[in-house]
Protein backbone atom coordinates (compact mmCIF):
# COMPACT_ATOMS: atom_id res chain seq x y z
CA UNK A 1 0.00 0.00 0.00
CA UNK A 2 1.28 3.47 -1.17
CA UNK A 3 2.05 5.93 1.53
CA UNK A 4 -0.05 8.38 2.19
CA UNK A 5 2.40 11.48 2.52
CA UNK A 6 2.79 13.60 -0.24
CA UNK A 7 5.86 13.30 -2.68
CA UNK A 8 8.22 16.18 -2.76
CA UNK A 9 8.76 18.41 -5.63
CA UNK A 10 12.07 17.00 -5.86
CA UNK A 11 10.68 13.54 -5.95
CA UNK A 12 7.70 14.50 -7.99
CA UNK A 13 10.23 16.28 -10.79
CA UNK A 14 12.31 12.91 -10.68
CA UNK A 15 9.03 10.90 -11.74
CA UNK A 16 8.35 13.40 -14.95
CA UNK A 17 11.52 12.39 -15.70
CA UNK A 18 11.11 9.08 -15.93
CA UNK A 19 7.75 9.10 -17.30
CA UNK A 20 8.97 10.29 -20.05
CA UNK A 21 11.86 7.95 -20.48
CA UNK A 22 10.89 4.86 -18.61
CA UNK A 23 14.09 3.28 -19.83
CA UNK A 24 16.30 6.01 -18.76
CA UNK A 25 19.68 5.04 -16.81
CA UNK A 26 20.30 6.37 -13.13
CA UNK A 27 23.06 8.68 -15.14
CA UNK A 28 20.27 10.15 -17.62
CA UNK A 29 17.71 10.48 -14.97
CA UNK A 30 20.35 12.96 -13.06
CA UNK A 31 20.83 14.88 -16.04
CA UNK A 32 17.30 15.48 -16.69
CA UNK A 33 16.66 16.50 -13.04
CA UNK A 34 19.43 18.36 -12.33
CA UNK A 35 20.42 15.85 -9.67
CA UNK A 36 23.63 13.71 -8.60
CA UNK A 37 23.29 10.26 -10.04
CA UNK A 38 23.45 9.15 -6.11
CA UNK A 39 20.83 11.19 -4.89
CA UNK A 40 18.76 10.18 -7.95
CA UNK A 41 19.50 6.47 -7.07
CA UNK A 42 18.78 7.09 -2.75
CA UNK A 43 15.27 8.69 -4.07
CA UNK A 44 14.09 6.07 -6.51
CA UNK A 45 14.80 3.56 -4.04
CA UNK A 46 13.03 5.48 -1.29
CA UNK A 47 9.94 5.59 -3.94
CA UNK A 48 10.35 2.30 -4.62
CA UNK A 49 10.26 1.10 -0.76
CA UNK A 50 7.47 3.53 0.32
CA UNK A 51 4.64 2.11 -2.91
CA UNK A 52 5.10 5.29 -4.58
CA UNK A 53 6.37 3.80 -7.56
CA UNK A 54 3.86 1.17 -9.13
CA UNK A 55 4.64 -1.70 -10.94
CA UNK A 56 5.90 -1.72 -14.54
CA UNK A 57 3.11 -4.20 -15.68
CA UNK A 58 0.94 -1.19 -16.45
CA UNK A 59 2.56 -0.01 -19.28
CA UNK A 60 2.09 -3.61 -20.83
CA UNK A 61 -1.07 -3.63 -23.14
CA UNK A 62 -3.35 -6.58 -22.38
CA UNK A 63 -3.80 -6.51 -26.16
CA UNK A 64 -0.12 -7.31 -27.19
CA UNK A 65 -1.34 -10.42 -24.49
CA UNK A 66 -3.81 -11.12 -26.99
CA UNK A 67 -6.36 -9.46 -25.13
CA UNK A 68 -7.70 -6.44 -26.82
CA UNK A 69 -11.21 -6.79 -25.00
CA UNK A 70 -12.29 -4.63 -21.60
CA UNK A 71 -14.76 -4.40 -19.67
CA UNK A 72 -16.26 -3.66 -16.32
CA UNK A 73 -18.17 -5.71 -13.69
CA UNK A 74 -19.61 -4.40 -10.95
CA UNK A 75 -20.16 -6.87 -8.57
CA UNK A 76 -22.71 -7.14 -5.60
CA UNK A 77 -21.52 -9.54 -2.81
CA UNK A 78 -21.86 -10.86 0.57
CA UNK A 79 -20.50 -8.37 2.84
CA UNK A 80 -18.91 -10.61 5.49
CA UNK A 81 -17.21 -12.11 2.53
CA UNK A 82 -15.56 -9.55 0.57
CA UNK A 83 -12.08 -10.12 1.22
CA UNK A 84 -12.59 -13.82 0.31
CA UNK A 85 -14.17 -12.45 -2.79
CA UNK A 86 -11.36 -10.06 -3.27
CA UNK A 87 -8.83 -13.26 -2.99
CA UNK A 88 -10.53 -15.43 -5.42
CA UNK A 89 -10.64 -12.83 -8.07
CA UNK A 90 -7.05 -11.88 -7.52
CA UNK A 91 -6.88 -15.98 -8.44
CA UNK A 92 -8.65 -14.99 -11.77
CA UNK A 93 -5.77 -14.05 -14.51
CA UNK A 94 -8.18 -11.86 -16.55
CA UNK A 95 -8.97 -9.52 -13.69
CA UNK A 96 -6.71 -6.14 -13.98
CA UNK A 97 -8.10 -4.39 -11.18
CA UNK A 98 -10.59 -4.61 -8.34
CA UNK A 99 -11.79 -1.44 -6.47
CA UNK A 100 -14.33 -1.66 -3.70
CA UNK A 101 -17.25 1.41 -4.25
CA UNK A 102 -19.64 2.90 -1.53
CA UNK A 103 -23.29 2.52 -3.21
CA UNK A 104 -25.57 -0.28 -4.61
CA UNK A 105 -22.24 -1.88 -6.23
CA UNK A 106 -19.85 -3.23 -4.14
CA UNK A 107 -16.91 -4.21 -6.05
CA UNK A 108 -15.83 -2.90 -9.94
CA UNK A 109 -13.66 -5.36 -11.52
CA UNK A 110 -11.55 -4.27 -14.66
CA UNK A 111 -11.13 -7.22 -17.11
CA UNK A 112 -9.85 -8.08 -20.02
CA UNK A 113 -10.88 -10.54 -22.79
CA UNK A 114 -9.28 -12.29 -26.41
CA UNK A 115 -13.26 -12.07 -27.74
CA UNK A 116 -16.74 -11.90 -26.60
CA UNK A 117 -17.26 -15.61 -26.03
CA UNK A 118 -14.18 -15.20 -23.59
CA UNK A 119 -15.48 -12.14 -21.85
CA UNK A 120 -18.51 -14.72 -21.19
CA UNK A 121 -16.02 -17.07 -19.60
CA UNK A 122 -14.55 -14.53 -17.70
CA UNK A 123 -17.82 -13.15 -16.10
CA UNK A 124 -18.51 -16.42 -15.36
CA UNK A 125 -15.91 -16.95 -13.50
CA UNK A 126 -16.66 -14.09 -11.74
CA UNK A 127 -20.05 -15.10 -10.75
CA UNK A 128 -18.99 -18.26 -9.60
CA UNK A 129 -16.89 -17.17 -7.35
CA UNK A 130 -18.71 -18.07 -3.34
CA UNK A 131 -19.84 -14.78 -1.72
CA UNK A 132 -21.02 -13.24 -5.20
CA UNK A 133 -24.88 -12.49 -5.16
CA UNK A 134 -25.21 -10.50 -8.88
CA UNK A 135 -22.72 -8.59 -11.79
CA UNK A 136 -23.19 -6.84 -14.38
CA UNK A 137 -20.63 -6.45 -17.74
CA UNK A 138 -20.07 -3.46 -19.44
CA UNK A 139 -18.19 -3.66 -22.28
CA UNK A 140 -15.23 -0.79 -23.18
CA UNK A 141 -15.84 0.15 -26.70
CA UNK A 142 -13.25 3.11 -26.82
CA UNK A 143 -10.52 4.24 -24.08
CA UNK A 144 -11.16 8.23 -24.33
CA UNK A 145 -8.31 9.31 -21.75
CA UNK A 146 -5.63 6.71 -20.89
CA UNK A 147 -3.91 6.50 -17.22
CA UNK A 148 -2.07 8.95 -16.97
CA UNK A 149 -0.41 10.77 -13.83
CA UNK A 150 1.92 13.56 -15.58
CA UNK A 151 -0.51 16.80 -15.31
CA UNK A 152 -0.35 15.76 -11.15
CA UNK A 153 3.42 15.00 -10.86
CA UNK A 154 3.55 18.95 -12.79
CA UNK A 155 1.46 20.26 -10.07
CA UNK A 156 3.28 18.14 -6.98
CA UNK A 157 6.44 19.30 -8.96
CA UNK A 158 5.98 23.10 -9.32
CA UNK A 159 5.26 22.51 -5.02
Amino acid sequence: MPNSERIHPTDARLLLALSSRPRATTVALAEASGLSRNTVQARLTALDRTGAVGSFERRVDPAALGYPLGAFVTTQVTQRRLDEVAHALAAIPEVLEVYGLTGDTDLLVHVVAADAEDLYRVAGHILDVPGVERTSTALVMRRLVPYRLAPLLHRAAAG
